[in-house]
């Protein structure tokens, strides 16, 4: 659409495009398409983009994505979708998988696919979103939500972090890595982490906690103490937890359980280990523990997340 924001329109070509199974061969086919006929479309930068396919090839796709722009109109003003706009929407087939990107959720919106159901959008423009569709169950502190057939993100790089989860769920981690390494980006942010952290950089005079982290993540499998991670820092426990929630938006117990998690993710996916054994690995201890915890964050037993993602990769 028309004032479309670059950096966003160009996310799922990085990240889908990027991704690629053990042969090399790549797993999604990324057509980029305009609201019409082909031609030039403006941007919000000082460019426009020659796009190539109209909106008939939306009638092909299996995942469509909506991308921010800034000349949404009365799809933003007043809630509803241009007549060009619904037109191009009328191409989507039933079942396809409806993604947005930042204020890419208000033509999934406006278009009724978010009605009675949960979303997230920029956090500057959710308390608007929510007033202009009430239907909607929104969401302003997360990075994004996956509804199963609809997902949305919060703003700019929140769309990395869906398009990366959107790989996950359909090819595990070992894909998702290779792309996030290849982007040089973390793999994982967790949907639930907060959307925006109110001093995300810390003053430059002081500490950060970038030691004790990776300290961490070097021995998950081992028991860690608060006041351990506050050691590698030369900080007293109160100043590090601060800093740490400062600089990462989460509590250090908080975030030390999402490593666990990821952990454990990982081994299910890529590993024979018995759930005793990936307990122990991942610093759980024992398999209760560890089926508590994936449970909570996750919703499914270790049993059912290995099958998924074992039947995932037989059929690639």
């Amino acid at each position: 659409m028309d004032g479309v924001i670059p950096f966003e329109l160009g996310i799922p070509q990085r990240i889908f495009g990027r991704a690629r199974d053990a042969a090399g061969r790549r797993l999604y086919e990324v057509v980029t398409c305009s609201v019409r006929p082909p031609g030039p479309v403006r941007t919000n930068a000082d460019f426009a983009v020659l796009v190539e396919n109209g909106p008939e090839a939306l009638a092909t796709a299996d995942t469509v994505v909506v991308p921010a722009s800034y000349e949404l109109g009365p799809v933003f003003e007043e809630g509803r979708l241009t007549d060009e706009l619904a037109a191009a929407l009328a191409h989507v087939r039933p079942g396809t998988r409806l993604v947005s990107i930042c204020t890419g959720g208000y033509v999934l919106a406006a278009a009724g696919y978010l009605d009675g159901r949960p979303a997230t959008t920029h956090w500057a423009h959710a308390e608007h979103f929510q007033e202009l569709f009430p239907s909607v169950r929104v969401d302003a502190d997360v990075l994004f939500i996956d509804d199963g057939d609809v997902l949305t993100s919060a703003g700019v790089a929140a769309g990395i972090d869906l398009c990366l989860h959107v790989v996950r769920r359909d090819h595990g981690a070992a894909v998702v890595n290779e792309v996030a390494r290849s982007t040089v980006v973390p793999p994982h942010r967790d949907g639930g982490q907060a959307q925006y952290i109110q001093r995300p950089v810390p003053e430059p005079q002081l500490a950060t906690t970038t030691t004790a982290r990776a300290w961490a993540l070097g021995r998950l499998h081992e028991p860690i103490q608060l006041r351990d991670m506050a050691e590698q820092e030369s900080m007293s426990v109160r100043t590090f937890t601060r800093r740490f929630r400062e600089e990462v938006g989460v509590s250090p117990g908080q975030w030390l359980t999402r490593q666990r998690v990821e952990r454990v993710r990982h081994l299910l996916e890529t590993s024979d280990l018995s759930v005793d054994q990936i307990a122990r690995e991942a610093g759980f201890g024992t398999a209760q523990s560890l089926r508590a915890h994936l449970q909570a964050a996750l919703g499914v037993t270790p049993t059912a997340y290995r099958r998924t993602f074992r039947e995932v990769g037989a059929g690639h």
